[in-house]
């Protein structure tokens, strides 16, 4: 059955603490693996240096009053196409770039899921302070026995934890994505006005 550390024994969410403290542990080594392989080099600094140039050209030249020639909106058309485009490649080249830190960061995080899995299988970590919709029950319950809806498993609690405290901790640090890059809009990026 599952076993909590020591240090936690003594708390009433023991487990809780648990996976949320080994989710912190597994937030720290993945950044860590990340600016090794990543973010200290001088080819990830000249990316994300050309990619924050580019976005900021882009939004000067966006934002700058339209003349009324129409010669002149062809060319200016033209050259924030060309901007664009040099923008869309640096991004694409960043996360090619980032793909071989992520290989690795994905073994870190399979070797963790299936150390805690195997550490709390089957056992209720947290409650839930919420009756859950049938998809999130399903997330939520998975490998649980009973029918209480409101108790969480170690599965849930970690993914939600990971998500959270890797996102903010990439804040913090400043390893989140150049504000220009692909992706860097989180989950709903805006639309591109040109496509509407």
């Amino acid at each position: 059955m599952a076993t909590t550390i020591p240090l936690f024994a003594s708390f009433k969410y023991a487990d809780s603490l648990t996976v949320v403290g080994i989710s912190m542990c597994t937030a720290l080594v993945c950044e860590a693996i990340s600016w090794i392989l990543i973010y200290r080099t001088s080819s990830y600094k000249s990316l994300k240096y050309s990619i924050d140039k580019a976005a900021k050209k882009l939004e000067t030249m966006k934002t700058e009053n339209p003349s009324s020639k129409l010669s002149i909106k062809k060319s200016k058309t033209k050259k924030i196409d060309r901007v664009e485009t040099s923008l869309k490649e640096s991004s694409r080249d960043l996360s090619l770039f980032k793909f071989k830190s992520g290989a690795v960061v994905a073994l870190v995080l399979f070797v963790v899921f299936g150390l805690l899995n195997s550490l709390f299988e089957g056992k209720v970590v947290a409650k839930l302070p919420f009756h859950p919709i049938t998809i999130v029950k399903k997330m939520s319950h998975r490998g649980l026995k009973g029918d209480d809806p409101t108790d969480c498993s170690m599965a849930f609690l970690y993914l939600l934890c990971s998500i959270s405290i890797r996102t903010n901790l990439q804040k913090f640090l400043g390893f989140s994505p150049p504000r220009g890059a692909a992706g860097a809009g989180g989950l709903f990026p805006m639309p591109d006005p040109k496509t509407n």
